[in-house]
């Protein structure tokens, strides 16, 4: 496959993948910032989402205060910056475009239709007007998308590129979204708040599934165990390393080993961890390393078979 197409499939799932990945993050800020608590404790949430996104500079030069107004339209629809969700569906649908006939009919009218119907909804003022409803659209639309590709694409080259994408671009933000989570989660008290676990627990599609896993109350330990080391959460940490392993197996050229071996250390760290010496380490400083990591390896990744 030419690294052109292979550049544009990848960052096509990429982009898809992160304007999911971005609602979940504001929807569980944006019900947590519903539960009653101070006003410091509802802005430090959303100033470390935008510590964690690298976008602090960036808001503070278009608005003043952190209200969940300002953010949502910050985070939804601002397309002066490529992190906004309506940025991230444009540039999924630019770099559809650019490989059109790699990919298969209804899934490149998925993508179309789910830019222009996210245009008129941010026109019309939708996430404003009902946050949470415009955040299952977004969450929706990427898995009709992801269905759609698994349903109607040929499992050759081109499928393993987005999917490579997509698995990795969903280790980065489900680690993100639960480092925003655990850098807020200041004092005993909302550490054991069962509300606000709950939260991030849905907004990563994990409630039920922890409770079949532990069947009792609600912790923050748990919940990082769920979501970074149990490999049957479609989301955690190692069921998406496991599926970039596999995949660069799959896709492996003469230039990839490095790359290879970056990943199964990191999925190889992701199994045989113990949350208990993760959460000794500190979880803050665990996932700031991991992020580096998943970073390298999008770097190798894109060394070894994409665009220089």
């Amino acid at each position: 496959m030419l690294s052109r197409t292979a550049d544009h499939l990848y960052w096509m799932a990429r982009y898809t993948e992160r304007a999911e990945n971005t609602a979940r993050m504001l929807d569980v800020n944006y019900q947590t910032a519903l539960l009653p608590q101070g006003a410091d404790a509802a802005e430090q949430g959303w100033r470390a989402m935008l510590d964690i996104t690298e976008l602090t500079p960036c808001y503070a030069a278009r608005h003043g205060g952190l209200g969940h107004e300002a953010m949502i339209a910050f985070m939804a629809g601002d397309e002066s910056h490529p992190a906004s969700i309506l940025s991230c569906l444009r540039a999924a649908r630019e770099n559809a475009r650019a490989v059109r006939g790699a990919l298969t009919t209804p899934l490149w009218e998925t993508i179309n239709a789910t830019w222009l119907e996210a245009r008129q909804l941010v026109s019309d003022g939708a996430p404003l007007r009902d946050p949470a409803a415009f955040f299952e659209w977004v969450k929706f639309r990427s898995h009709l998308a992801r269905g759609v590709e698994v349903g109607t694409m040929l499992k050759d080259e081109a499928f393993c590129f987005m999917r490579l994408g997509t698995f990795l671009e969903r280790a980065d933000n489900t680690a993100r979204l639960l480092d925003v989570k655990f850098r807020t989660a200041g004092g005993p008290a909302l550490q054991e708040d069962p509300y606000q676990w709950a939260a991030v627990l849905r907004a990563l599609s994990g409630l039920e599934s922890y409770r079949k896993v532990y069947r009792s109350a609600i912790t923050p330990e748990r919940v990082a165990q769920l979501l970074i080391m149990n490999p049957a959460m479609p989301r955690s940490l190692a069921a998406s390393m496991h599926e970039v392993v596999a995949i660069l197996a799959q896709v492996r050229n003469r230039h990839s080993a490095n790359t290879e071996r970056r990943a199964g250390r990191l999925h190889a760290e992701l199994r045989f961890a113990r949350i208990e010496d993760i959460l000794a380490v500190g979880i803050h400083g665990w996932l700031g390393d991991f992020l580096g990591k998943v970073r390298e390896v999008g770097e190798g990744i894109r060394g070894d078979f994409l665009l220089a």
